[in-house]
């Protein structure tokens, strides 16, 4: 209704406040609105997937010279796909947050079976 020209409504007439770049709201919900409450409960939960997928390379894998636990992705996808099918994008996340490295920029089932993950 705000944007209809053709309501007399002067309630409705007030215009939203825009966030700009740079600005610390800038692409984030308004505070208290289920819309930020739905993204604290997301971010929560792929922290705990996130935690699970450690304790398994930890549980899995093999202690290197260097002390680091390391494991092959096709070992691990055959332990984690029973828990859950979303292993890479675990493991994305994962490395994003310094947890594991591995090598490339995506991992594939089958064709990366082989490359080592390690748990850091």
């Amino acid at each position: 209704q705000r944007k209809n020209p053709f309501s007399n409504d002067d309630r409705l007439a007030s215009k939203p406040v825009h966030t700009h770049r740079g600005d610390s709201t800038y692409g984030r919900p308004p505070e208290g609105s289920q819309t930020e409450q739905r993204g604290k409960d997301a971010h929560s939960h792929v922290g705990k997937e996130v935690e699970e997928l450690c304790l398994i390379i930890r549980r899995t894998g093999e202690v290197g010279e260097d002390g680091h636990v390391s494991v092959t992705f096709g070992q691990l996808f055959e332990t984690y796909v029973t828990i859950s099918n979303k292993v890479v994008g675990i493991l994305l996340r994962a490395r994003k947050h310094g947890l594991v490295h591995f090598e490339g920029e995506m991992l594939w089932q089958g064709k990366d079976d082989d490359v080592i993950i390690t748990l850091l």
